[in-house]
């Protein structure tokens, strides 16, 4: 694992698992969210809800091969894009050295009161392009 990307690792629970023996397509994005977290902490330090500054304008999975209960699941998150306002996250999932699915997830960094977009600080740009890289 690089220095620009985030890890969480993960055990399919048997509830998660559905009647053709693998991970029900419906779980995995929950996966990539809770991957996330290390990427809404830069954001909105503390993810404290009362400040919350993020929404998703959108995300796309494609899902490259079954992952199955019984094996970890490796999730990688790294930064895609940087923008004034929004950014890019890109998420693989991995299980026995073999990536079973991938997606984007584009962010918009958001104020709630006014219902615009707003732009970061020149400070959450500097750390999310830290973050910048490739799927492995």
């Amino acid at each position: 694992m690089s220095d620009n990307q985030f890890s969480l690792n993960l055990t399919p629970r048997f509830c998660e698992t559905d009647a053709l023996g693998h991970i029900n397509n419906t779980v995995i994005p929950v996966w990539f969210e809770a991957a996330r977290d290390p990427v809404f902490d830069i954001v909105n330090p503390g993810q404290d809800l009362s400040k919350w500054n993020m929404i998703i304008a959108g995300f796309n999975i494609v899902f490259n091969a079954p992952t199955f209960y019984g094996a970890e699941v490796t999730v990688k998150t790294y930064i895609s894009r940087v923008g004034n306002s929004s950014f890019e996250i890109a998420q693989s999932c991995w299980q026995n050295g073999r990536q079973t699915a991938e997606a984007k997830t584009t962010m918009v960094h958001y104020n709630y009161q006014t219902e615009k977009s707003q732009p970061m600080s020149d400070e959450v740009k500097a750390q999310l392009a830290a973050l910048t890289g490739e799927i492995e």
